[in-house]
């Protein structure tokens, strides 16, 4: 045991001291510039010998910008991160919905003598067609008439007509989603007239006349508007006319 501990003794034990090393960088020739920068190395050592990871080192918060040394700069993306939050546009907007235009739309359908205004009507707005033709469905199915399937297909197959047909007659040419807004918008007087089939029963003269007046207001409403969104002046009649043939079956089947 003695000898052990004799040799953990010898082994550990050094007379190697730091000016044995200036003397053997003087003595080889060595770069002083080394020399010095371990010097330095050793005078910052905490006392003790303890050793000090990098990572828990203070690290200098203000640079020159010289060689090696970049200049400091705090970190801005998380700041632009958070600020991105604020400049985003509302939910509705970003899903097309605009509740200005919605109303601008239904205010020009029910006044026909109003001109239209050819940037909000261009829009492919979905939202007020949807709603009018649940709620033509919805009066229909209140007066016993459960319509829905009629009505979509109806819509359908009259927005795929009416793009054919404006197509050919502009030049500029229209969208889907532009002919079945403007269709849709157009509806709303046939909603009036299928909620007056709960009060009373439209087969009769005085049903006919305000089938006919129906007919007429929503055909002339959609021909302003394709006219204004197209720029096809003077052709307006030639639009009303296949409008007042779609609507005439939504009043066909309103009635009967």
């Amino acid at each position: 045991m003695s000898n052990f501990e004799q040799f953990h003794l010898d082994f550990y034990q050094s007379n190697y001291t730091i000016e044995d090393q200036e003397e053997g960088c003087n003595s080889y020739g060595s770069d002083k510039n080394l020399c010095e920068s371990r010097k330095s190395q050793t005078e910052k050592q905490p006392a003790g010998g303890a050793f000090v990871p990098s990572d828990m080192l203070p690290s200098p918060q203000s640079y020159t910008g010289q060689i090696l040394q970049p200049a400091y700069s705090p970190d801005t993306t998380q700041l632009g991160y958070v600020d991105g939050f604020d400049e985003e546009p509302p939910l509705l907007e970003e899903l097309g919905i605009n509740f200005e235009h919605i109303w601008q739309k239904t205010l020009t359908v029910l006044n026909p003598m109003k001109p239209a205004d050819g940037s909000i009507m261009n829009e492919t707005d979905l939202t007020g067609p949807m709603v009018f033709c649940l709620a033509l469905g919805a009066t229909l199915l209140m007066a016993g008439k459960v319509h829905f399937g009629y009505v979509y297909g109806m819509s359908a197959m009259g927005c795929l007509a009416m793009h054919a047909l404006l197509n050919l007659m502009s030049v500029s040419g229209v969208s889907h989603g532009c002919v079945a807004s403007v269709l849709g918008y157009c509806l709303l007087p046939m909603v009036i007239l299928s909620s007056s089939t709960v009060v009373f029963s439209l087969q009769g003269i005085p049903g006919t006349v305000l089938a006919l007046f129906i007919i007429g207001w929503c055909s002339l409403s959609a021909s302003k508007i394709f006219t204004s969104a197209l720029a096809m002046e003077g052709q307006q009649l030639l639009i009303a006319y296949p409008c007042a043939l779609l609507y005439g079956l939504f009043a066909l089947l309103t009635v009967f």
